[in-house]
C-alpha cells in the first residue's frame, strides 16, 4: 500500500511539473481593453490606403460576445502589432496559434500572421518590417490554396516546400504551427494535423548534405546509348527507288484549262504510300549499355550543420499585416505558448465551442442573403417590365400622333385645290 501511495504522488508531481514547465508567452481573446494591448500601425496612413479595424464577432459567429478584429474596407492595407515579454524558443517547444475567418468570401488575399523579433517600432509596423515567422491560409483564385509558413534564417525568409491546403469557406478556423527542439514541426487546422515533417527537409534552409562531384567527368569509353543500330539489317532491293511522289491518277485536265494561256497541262502529283523515307537500320539494344552517366556524390564542403536552427532567440512581438481587396477577415485568440496540449484546449473552448453554432448562424444569414438577392431580382424583372409597357405606350402615342398630323396634312392640301 505504501509503495502504491508513493508511486501514486510521484505521478502527480510530475504532473504538476509540467503544468508549472509550460507558459503561455502571449494570449489574446480580444476581451476588454484589448486596445491597450495592440498598437494600430500609421503605414499607408500618408496616402490614405490604411485600413480600419473593426471589433465585433462578424456577421455570423456561435457567441456574438465572442469578439474579435476584423478588416472593415476594401482595397486598404492593414497592419496591428502587439508586444509580449521577449522569449526565445531555445530546448523549447514554440507554438503559435491563431483563428481567422474569410466572411467576405475571400478570392485573393491572405489571413496570415507574423511573429517579430527585436525592437520594431509598433507605429509604424508594415510590409517592410523584418519578421521571422510568417505563417497562416494564402487564397488567390483557383491555384493558390495553401497554408504559409515562412521562417526567416540567415536574412532571407524560406518557405516551406510542402503542399499544405488551407480552408476556403466563410467560417472560422484555427491554424497551428508547432515547432520543436529536434528541429521537426507539425501544422494542425482545427486541431487536426495537416502536415509534419523536419525543417532540414521541408525548408531550404541549409545547403545540401551531398552535391554532385564538380571534378568527375564521364569516362570516354562511358557507352550511355541504350539503342544502337542493327549492323545485320540490311536495305531490301529497290528501296531507293521508291518515289517520294506519284502521278494522281483521280486527276483530269479541267475542261476549260487554255494550253496558250496556262501551258500545257501537267498530272499532279499526290505522296506516295509506299514511300517509307530514307532507309534507317532497325535499332537493338545495346549490348554494352551501362546506363545514364552520373557525377558521383560527395560530401558538401559548404554544409555546416546548425543544431540551433530552429531557434529564435528575440521573439517579442505578435503582428497581422496585409492588403485587402476585399475586406472581412476576422482574426481571434491569438497564442504564443511553449504547450502544445493547452494550444489545443484553447482551440476546443473557443473555435470548438461555438463551431457548430457558428455553422448554423452562418446558414441562416445565406437564406436570408439569397431571399434578398431574389428579390431585388424580381424587384428588378418588374421595374424592367413596366418600363417597357411605357416606352410601348409611347410608340403608340407617337403613332396617333403621326396620323393625326397626316390627316391635318391632306385636310389643307384640299383645301388648298378649294
Amino acid at each position: 500500500m505504501g509503495k502504491l501511495n508513493s508511486k501514486f504522488i510521484s505521478m502527480i508531481l510530475f504532473a504538476l511539473v509540467v503544468i508549472v514547465s509550460s507558459e503561455v508567452i502571449f494570449e489574446e481573446r480580444f476581451d476588454d481593453g484589448w486596445e491597450k494591448r495592440w498598437v494600430k500601425s500609421d503605414w499607408k496612413k500618408d496616402n490614405n490606403t490604411a485600413g480600419e479595424w473593426k471589433h465585433t464577432a462578424g456577421n455570423w459567429s456561435g457567441d456574438a460576445n465572442d469578439k474579435g478584429i476584423q478588416t472593415s474596407e476594401d482595397y486598404r492595407f492593414y497592419a496591428i502589432s502587439a508586444e509580449f515579454p521577449e522569449f526565445s524558443n531555445k530546448d523549447k517547444t514554440l507554438v503559435f496559434q491563431f483563428s481567422v475567418k474569410h466572411e467576405q468570401k475571400l478570392d485573393c488575399g491572405g489571413g496570415y500572421m507574423k511573429l517579430l523579433s527585436g525592437d520594431v517600432d509598433q507605429k509604424n509596423f508594415g510590409g517592410d518590417t523584418p519578421y521571422s515567422i510568417m505563417f497562416g491560409p494564402d487564397k488567390c483564385g483557383d491555384n493558390t490554396k495553401q497554408v504559409h509558413a515562412i521562417l526567416t534564417y540567415n536574412g532571407k525568409h524560406h518557405l516551406i516546400k510542402k503542399e499544405v491546403p488551407c480552408e476556403t469557406d466563410q467560417l472560422t478556423h484555427v491554424y497551428t504551427f508547432v515547432l520543436r527542439p529536434d528541429a521537426t514541426y507539425s501544422i494542425l487546422i482545427d486541431n487536426v494535423e495537416k502536415q509534419t515533417g523536419s525543417l532540414s527537409s521541408d525548408w531550404d534552409l541549409l545547403p545540401e548534405k551531398k552535391i554532385k562531384d564538380p571534378s568527375a567527368k564521364k569516362p570516354e569509353d562511358w557507352d550511355d546509348k541504350k539503342y544502337i543500330p542493327d549492323t545485320k539489317d540490311t536495305k531490301p532491293a529497290g528501296y531507293d527507288d521508291i518515289p517520294k511522289e506519284i502521278p494522281d491518277t483521280d486527276a483530269k485536265k479541267p475542261e476549260d484549262w487554255d494550253d496558250e494561256k496556262s501551258g500545257e497541262w501537267t498530272t499532279p502529283t499526290i505522296p506516295n504510300p509506299e514511300y517509307k523515307g530514307v532507309w534507317k537500320p532497325k535499332k537493338i539494344k545495346n549490348p554494352n549499355y551501362k546506363g545514364k552517366w552520373k557525377a558521383p556524390m560527395i560530401d558538401n564542403p559548404d554544409f555546416k550543420d546548425d543544431p540551433e536552427l530552429y531557434v529564435f532567440p528575440k521573439l517579442k512581438y505578435v503582428g497581422v499585416e496585409l492588403w485587402q481587396v476585399k475586406s472581412g477577415s476576422l482574426f481571434d485568440n491569438v497564442l504564443v505558448s511553449d504547450d502544445p496540449e493547452y494550444a489545443k484546449k484553447l482551440a476546443e473552448e473557443t473555435w470548438g465551442k461555438h463551431k457548430d453554432a457558428e455553422e448554423a448562424a452562418f446558414e441562416e444569414a445565406e437564406k436570408k442573403r439569397q431571399e434578398e438577392e431574389s428579390k431585388e431580382l424580381l424587384a428588378e424583372v418588374e421595374s424592367d417590365d413596366e418600363e417597357e409597357a411605357e416606352n410601348d405606350d409611347n410608340e403608340g402615342d407617337d403613332s396617333d400622333n403621326k396620323s393625326k398630323f397626316e390627316e391635318t396634312k391632306e385636310f389643307d392640301a384640299a383645301h388648298d385645290e378649294l
